[in-house]
């Protein structure tokens, strides 16, 4: 607005920050953007159901995915597509822009390479890095089993779960389940149930390889849950009819489920079901995860983002579900939304998603040993993220 302004904004007062900055890098979270900043980073090889669409092809999709962290938690973000698709090459090309920001969303990054890319960059970077496609859904779909298997009286030790799809949303979801204290997991890919006596399994397969060969039938023979992670069609109601009489099913295939919830309803009456789909009770929707988890990790300054604030992050969401909904939430939805069945996991216009999610990310980012700031008064910063709604 006046010359004092420029004189500060531009030279030669923004000398200043630069020098301080330079003494200590850590400042850059004081005097710039850096903090409340993260990019949207995708090679287009994964888009939505559309697969290889290309980096140019993508950017709608994280465009979008900017103006939910904006919308939904109030982090700044830039949408960037990196036309490469070899690993080496990507990840240099990240790790050159990253000091402009304070953490990376992988996007729609195809799998196995995208194992490997977060690998590197985690290692790598001291701001926190995570590939949404796989942890997001992992963290949400985790939010709706502790508590269908609460409803269902169910334990997380002794569920049976057969994942359909060998992905990465595949892989992160079983990992995290592991995490959860499931122990008996059948994975099936294109070729089948993956076992111990296939020669065509690549290392993140090998993890969840069973030890011996199976039908699918086998597979779904009295099995508690069913995660879909596919296509249409990859699982059938004759599949669902070997479950056990009350199963967890999340067909998650978007915009198409492998199974419609009617469809499975049908067959198993007191069935949970969950869906990618926002017409549907049930949605697993990441945007109930990602925004909160990076505005926690932000602001603790997190080097990482890891297992246990990722398992923070789930059980946050599956409690804040058996709490009363929000007059707000059921204006948009409708009065009789109540924990139960048809609702396992919040709405993602829940706006105490933003307290409880960050909240539970930060101390556990803390107590974990990956935050460099550690003297966060936790009440305080619940009422500061209650006045950022």
């Amino acid at each position: 607005m006046t010359q004092k302004d420029l004189a500060l904004a531009y030279t030669p007062g923004v000398a200043n920050p630069c020098i301080e900055i330079e003494a200590n890098p850590e400042n850059a979270f004081r005097y710039t953007s850096k903090s409340n900043l993260v990019a949207v980073i995708s090679n287009g090889t994964a888009v939505l159901g559309l697969g290889d669409i290309g980096a140019l092809a993508s950017k709608p999709v994280m465009e979008g995915k900017s103006i939910l962290f904006k919308r939904f938690s109030a982090i700044d973000s830039f949408d960037i597509e990196v036309d490469e698709k070899d690993v080496d090459k990507f990840c240099a090309v990240v790790k050159a822009i990253a000091p402009t920001f304070g953490g990376i969303n992988l996007e729609d990054i195809s799998a196995p390479a995208c194992f490997e890319i977060e690998r590197r960059l985690v290692e790598e970077l001291d701001i926190p890095v995570m590939h949404d496609d796989q942890h997001g859904t992992a963290i949400i779909s985790s939010a709706g089993l502790i508590n269908a298997c609460d409803i269902m009286n169910k334990k997380l030790e002794e569920v049976k779960i057969v994942v359909v799809g060998a992905g990465a949303a595949a892989i992160s979801c079983s990992r995290m389940y592991k995490s959860l204290g499931v122990q008996n997991i059948i994975m099936i890919d294109s070729k089948g149930v993956i076992h111990d006596e296939r020669t065509d399994l690549n290392e993140y397969k090998k993890e969840f390889s069973a030890p011996k060969a199976m039908t699918m039938e086998e597979a779904f023979f009295d099995a508690d849950m069913v995660l879909g992670l596919s296509k249409p069609g990859t699982f059938t109601k004759e599949h669902i009819a070997l479950m056990k009489e009350e199963p967890i099913v999340f067909a998650l295939s978007n915009p198409t489920p492998e199974l419609f919830p009617e469809e499975i309803l049908e067959v198993k009456p007191k069935a949970v079901v969950g869906t990618g789909r926002s017409d549907f009770n049930n949605q697993i929707n990441n945007v109930l995860g990602f925004p909160f988890i990076f505005r926690g990790a932000l602001d603790v300054r997190a080097t990482s983002i890891n297992m246990e604030m990722k398992v923070a992050a789930a059980h946050a969401i599956a409690d804040l579900a058996k709490k009363e909904v929000t007059a707000e939430v059921k204006a948009i939805f409708g009065e009789n939304i109540e924990y139960g069945r048809d609702y396992i996991i919040p709405k993602p216009f829940d706006k105490r998603l933003m307290v409880d999610v960050s909240s539970a990310v930060a101390q556990a980012a803390i107590e974990s040993s990956v935050a460099k700031i550690t003297d966060l008064d936790i009440v305080a910063y619940k009422l500061q993220l209650s006045e950022m709604i």
